[in-house]
């Protein structure tokens, strides 16, 4: 694993030092740690969402569609 060092104003740092005891975490890292891969998670959804908006419609999702999900479902699981 790499190391990073970071400067923090006294005041983030002691956010920082109560999202850990106050959350369980084990250090400042593994907080920091997942922080980033909640952002990265979030950018990867917001990529999904974009190239959703720009693809060509799909049918509508009316009460036929979901029922025929559902029928599909139920299909499946009397395998």
């Amino acid at each position: 694993m790499s190391t990073m060092n970071i400067s923090l104003p006294e005041s983030l740092k002691a956010f920082v030092d109560d999202q850990v005891s106050q959350r369980g975490y084990g250090t400042s890292s593994e907080y920091v740690r997942e922080l980033i891969r909640k952002d990265q998670d979030r950018l990867e959804l917001r990529q999904l969402m974009l190239a959703g908006a720009a693809s060509a419609p799909a049918a509508a999702a009316d009460a036929a569609y979901f029922e025929g999900l559902r029928d599909r479902v139920r299909q499946r699981s009397k395998k």
